[in-house]
């Protein structure tokens, strides 16, 4: 009977694609293991081969994943990854994603347009994951896009104890750039004890990452702004806020934000000087020459590590966040 219990008794395994090793090494630290050996590479013609170099049978598999560029390539790999985990019998597969590929295009806005975070969604499903893992998505239902359950992780606390030690609240007001992140600035505001305000935008469809900033609601004046947002892609979008609340008095801006994409220009322009200063996570790697001088870069890989201990040992998710969520 012993040995039966031995046999059946919960292996974890920690896989990593090849987009991020060094969020992939920290997580592994944390949670005290190593990472599983992994065979991939790309044939010269861009196809993608993966192989697990150990046994997986029976095991939970946690196969990591950071979308930076080429995030089409690193995708195919991820799911080709998942793939062969299905067919060597793991027992369970989840996917974690720090940053969850095309949330941006969550809905269709107009008509002929795909919904795209569903059919990477979809894909994963076929391909034969049991499970999401993923950090601050853009929009709430892609939760429901999968069938399947899908942990939505939050960086507020790893942003905010930094902001804690830095920040004087008697002077601070928290900023949402846009209508629809006024939900999570307002969290932000009640945990830090700073008044919130409002920058309303309208951005043309027809125009990707430009918008023209209309009206600031609230007081900036005298005050250090703290801009929230999930993401920053080309950064025109946050230089354009901050360049309205210096306009309207603002001292200091200073950017939060959980994924930094830094798509060209955004190094240029949020190392202007407009800006402050930029923290983020390192949930997306970062190239030398997306870095600048204010650019701060917080380490998410404890926070994944909790949540992927919390799953395996079926605890809870929800209690990491105090109802941040």
């Amino acid at each position: 009977m012993s040995s039966i219990v031995a046999k059946n008794r919960k292996h974890l395994v920690l896989l990593s694609g090849r987009s991020h090793p060094a969020l992939a090494e920290a997580v592994a630290q944390e949670l005290g293991t190593d990472l599983a050996g992994m065979d991939a590479r790309t044939f010269a013609n861009g196809e993608i081969y993966a192989r697990m170099m150990d046994s997986v049978r029976g095991a939970d598999v946690f196969v990591l994943q950071s979308y930076g560029k080429p995030v089409n390539e690193w995708l195919m790999e991820q799911l080709i990854m998942v793939d062969a985990l299905k067919r060597a019998s793991a027992k369970r597969i989840t996917v974690v994603m720090p940053y969850y590929p095309y949330s941006r295009q969550d809905k269709k806005g107009r008509g002929r347009e795909p919904i795209s975070a569903r059919l990477v969604a979809d894909l994963f499903k076929t391909a034969g994951a049991d499970r999401i893992m993923s950090v601050d998505i853009h929009a709430s239902q892609i939760q429901g896009f999968f069938d399947g359950p899908f942990d939505h992780l939050f960086a507020m606390p790893v942003l905010l104890e930094h902001f804690r030690d830095t920040l004087d609240p008697s002077t601070l007001t928290v900023v949402s750039p846009d209508m629809g992140r006024v939900r999570v600035a307002d969290v932000w505001s009640d945990k830090l004890g700073a008044p919130l305000a409002i920058i309303h935008k309208r951005r043309d469809p027809l125009v990707p990452n430009q918008v023209s900033v209309h009206e600031i609601v609230g007081n900036v004046a005298g005050r250090t702004c703290l801009l929230v947002d999930d993401m920053i892609d080309t950064g025109r979008t946050i230089l354009k806020a901050a360049e309205a609340l210096k306009a309207n008095g603002a001292t200091n801006v200073i950017v939060a934000a959980t994924h930094a994409i830094f798509s060209n220009p955004a190094a240029e322009l949020l190392g202007s000087g407009v800006i402050d200063k930029v923290v983020v996570t390192d949930s997306i790697p970062l190239s030398d020459d997306q870095r600048f001088d204010c650019l701060e870069v917080l380490s998410i890989a404890p926070l994944l590590a909790r949540a992927i201990r919390e799953v395996f040992e079926d605890g809870s998710v929800t209690s990491m966040f105090d109802g941040a969520a």
